[in-house]
């Protein structure tokens, strides 16, 4: 990653509004029809988070507003993306861990389950300190309509939660919810994004 001038970027007049803002988040929620990837999970043995997570970083490779940060008052421009997602370790708590977001879905896989059993094994989180992270939560205990995280500016990054799905004689539904700082992206841009991630649920092929 490295600092830019934020007011060389097409974020400037964001950052000018909403960077010195007690409350920058932003929060989008939309109900995701996700048959085709719970179908796809059933049948080819691939666990469903790991799905969404790589299509949540396909749609959001696709956005240049992913690529850039606030962070401590400076704008940050990033050459990947990694996806955070929460662990239950061992010990009965929980830990982080990075995943290096590829377009390679099988590659993603593989790192996606080395690294998870590894940090469950050893109760540590480990980074990605390099990488545009995008946090995930899956609170899987039972069906939410919606989740709002910390406002805070202790993590910045965007962040993608969910609860546990809905399952129908027809579909599979799951409301997913969606956090981003406003100096990082527009409530337009944030729209775009879910409207990605269908698209890529919907054209999954692995």
């Amino acid at each position: 990653m490295k600092e830019v001038n934020p007011q060389d970027t097409p974020r400037a007049s964001a950052f000018d509004l909403w960077m010195s803002s007690p409350m920058p988040m932003v929060t989008l929620t939309k109900t995701f029809d996700i048959t085709h990837i719970h179908k796809a999970s059933k049948k080819r043995h691939i666990k469903l988070n790991a799905l969404l997570c790589w299509c949540i970083g396909n749609a959001a490779s696709q956005m240049e507003e992913f690529y850039m940060l606030p962070i401590e008052g400076k704008m940050y421009q990033f050459n990947s993306i990694a996806i955070n997602v929460i662990v239950n370790n061992q010990k009965g708590g929980i830990n982080s861990c990075d995943i290096p977001y590829t377009h390679d879905f099988n590659r993603f896989y593989e790192d996606y389950l080395r690294l998870t059993q590894s940090v469950s094994e050893s109760c540590e989180s480990t980074f990605i300190e390099d990488a545009m992270i995008i946090g995930t939560s899956a609170v899987v205990a039972t069906e939410l309509d919606c989740i709002v995280n910390q406002y805070t500016d202790k993590f910045l990054n965007p962040m993608v939660m969910w609860g546990k799905y809905r399952k129908s004689w027809f579909k599979t539904i799951l409301p997913i919810s969606f956090q981003f700082h406003h100096v990082q992206m527009d409530g337009g841009h944030g729209a775009q994004f879910l409207n990605n991630i269908q698209v890529e649920i919907d054209n999954l092929k692995i």
